[in-house]
């Protein structure tokens, strides 16, 4: 038996991006890109506002957000790290217009160059992704410098496009399961930020401790979460109470790079019911009645029309 199938929320489990404790906010040192002409830098801030850089399909699901800063006059401030992964770090970012109140904050995802990335038991995930230059398939397929790039650039994107499919589904739907996702540029992925004003991030699932109605009640959630994947046709692939967020008593997914399409991948079913293992087994611990994972999982596939 596979290690990965004797994972089981919080205990002997391999952590990865998204299961580090929360830090204290490390601030990096202000980022001047020598490619870029220092005139061309904004007079506050660390750079220009990348709203318009990405293209139609790059930014997120219409209308957006009322919160979300679109003006091209926008400036981002880089205000530190909040986590560290294997795969990607994520940082703080503050997209404000100068001289006004017009503001929010973003979380920032960035992929790691390949020489630094630690891509790990990534090929069953790959299975049934293709780009249409079979040139870059073999690539892949032999994990050459090229071909770790576009891996990275699949994981980048198959993220970002699972966060616009759900969150859409999700609105329609009437539930909230993904931060909003902002826009894409390249390998960074800008998100909406869960938690407080001054910058700390919404708890993760494993880290609260909430009992009776509310443990009831976050168990429904995580099934309605679950439920919207399925009827996309997706499994989250590596769901565990470590990339489930709690903030304001909702639910958020995170960490979807990994997302597998039950249906093409021919180990779909598989990842599905290992999601549905993790969050049962978190919530039976806590002393949660009637959490049948197994039922659950026939049900999610029966949602995926894989039954």
């Amino acid at each position: 038996m596979r290690d990965d199938d004797d994972v089981r929320a919080g205990r002997g489990r391999r952590r990865g991006f998204d299961d580090d404790e929360p830090r204290t906010l490390r601030r990096p040192p202000r980022r001047a890109p020598e490619t870029i002409d220092p005139e061309e830098l904004p007079e506050t801030g660390d750079r220009w506002s990348t709203w318009d850089q990405s293209q139609a399909g790059e930014r997120g699901p219409q209308p957006y957000p009322d919160w979300l800063v679109t003006e091209l006059a926008a400036v981002d401030y880089e205000l530190g790290v909040v986590k560290t992964g294997k795969e990607a770090d994520v940082d703080l970012v503050r997209r404000a217009v100068p001289g006004t109140d017009r503001e929010c904050l973003l979380a920032a995802k960035r992929y790691r160059a390949s020489e630094h990335r630690m891509f790990h038991r990534d090929a069953g995930y790959l299975e049934g992704r293709r780009v249409r230059e079979s040139r870059v398939n073999r690539a892949m397929a032999k994990r050459t410098g090229f071909g770790r790039e576009a891996i990275a650039g699949q994981w980048a994107a198959a993220e970002f496009a699972a966060l616009c499919r759900l969150w859409e589904v999700g609105h329609q739907f009437g539930v909230r399961i993904v931060p909003y996702p902002v826009q894409i540029l390249g390998t960074e992925l800008l998100l909406e930020f869960l938690g407080t004003p001054d910058g700390e991030a919404a708890p993760r699932l494993a880290q609260v401790r909430p009992d009776g109605d509310e443990l009831a009640d976050l168990w429904r959630q995580a099934v309605d979460g679950l439920t919207v994947l399925a009827r996309c046709g997706l499994a989250h692939g590596d769901l565990s109470p470590y990339n489930i967020l709690v903030h304001d008593g909702q639910l958020v997914l995170i960490d979807l790079p990994q997302v597998v399409d039950v249906v093409g991948n021919p180990r779909g079913p598989e990842y599905l019911a290992r999601d549905v293992r993790n969050v049962a087994a978190w919530f039976t611990a806590r002393g949660l009645p009637g959490v049948d994972g197994d039922e659950l999982t026939r049900e999610l596939l029966r949602e995926a029309g894989m039954r």
